[in-house]
């Protein structure tokens, strides 16, 4: 997969891309993560890439002119992007369902927005879509696009050691997972629960799920009431009772 990310300050990105799973995609061939430095399509010899904003207001807003030229350009190498995502306020809920989505394309174009913005014109006839990470305020689009990238980057087949791994992690099914243990055993009077020394892996496997509903339902409601409980699920519960033995 090829990301090209659009900003004012590639350096930023330099580092996070330079680290455990992301540096071993990007080694391995599997994931291609390219900064794009907008000033590079700029026209005056000053590099402007931003303007004051028609009908005043502080703060500067993002040119028009060198985001067009510069997914333009991109776009003219082949493959050609799959999508043109920026970052906005305005735009979809980034969430596994979604880093799922754009984990199936080959190539997608990060625009990352600063200062008061983008120019409406970006919004409007060049971005295919707006996606936001959260109902707070940045600097800039940069963090956005690395958690954007790092979320996809772990969907992509062969990027992590094995594929399950992707599949039971929290948000792959609206649900949180299961709580995780490791060695000693007993730390200051905390034990590891019995069932997960046991060596029965079915057993581990029924409380990890009842763990997995439990923490979600105390702690994500909002997460649960999206899920859609197995007749499993409600016996792991205590939603349905058990089945009495018949007598003979």
């Amino acid at each position: 997969m090829r990301v090209d990310i659009l900003t004012l300050f590639p350096d930023m990105l330099v580092s996070p891309l330079e680290h455990s799973i992301l540096k071993r995609a990007r080694e391995a061939g599997l994931l291609d993560v390219r900064a794009v430095d907008i000033r590079d399509f700029t026209t005056d010899r000053h590099r402007q890439a931003d303007d004051h904003a028609y009908g005043g207001g502080p703060g500067m807003v993002m040119k028009p002119e060198p985001i067009f030229a510069a997914v333009e350009a991109l776009a003219a190498e082949a493959p050609p992007p799959d999508r043109v995502v920026l970052f906005t306020p305005r735009g979809r809920r980034f969430d596994q369902e979604v880093a799922s989505e754009l984990a199936r394309d080959h190539r997608i174009v990060l625009i990352c927005g600063r200062y008061e913005g983008v120019d409406e014109r970006v919004h409007r006839y060049l971005a295919t879509d707006h996606l936001s990470i959260g109902d707070y305020v940045l600097t800039g689009g940069e963090l956005a696009a690395l958690v954007v990238v790092d979320a996809v980057a772990r969907l992509l087949p062969g990027v992590l050691g094995k594929e399950e791994s992707a599949l039971s992690e929290s948000f792959s099914e609206p649900l949180l997972e299961y709580p995780q243990y490791t060695r000693p055993p007993d730390f200051r009077g905390c034990c590891v629960p019995d069932i997960l020394l046991s060596g029965n892996h079915g057993a581990v496997e029924q409380w990890r799920r009842g763990q997995s509903l439990q923490e979600t339902l105390r702690l994500r409601p909002d997460l649960f009431a999206r899920h859609r409980l197995t007749l499993q699920d409600q016996k792991l519960l205590g939603l349905v009772p058990p089945r009495k033995k018949r007598r003979k």
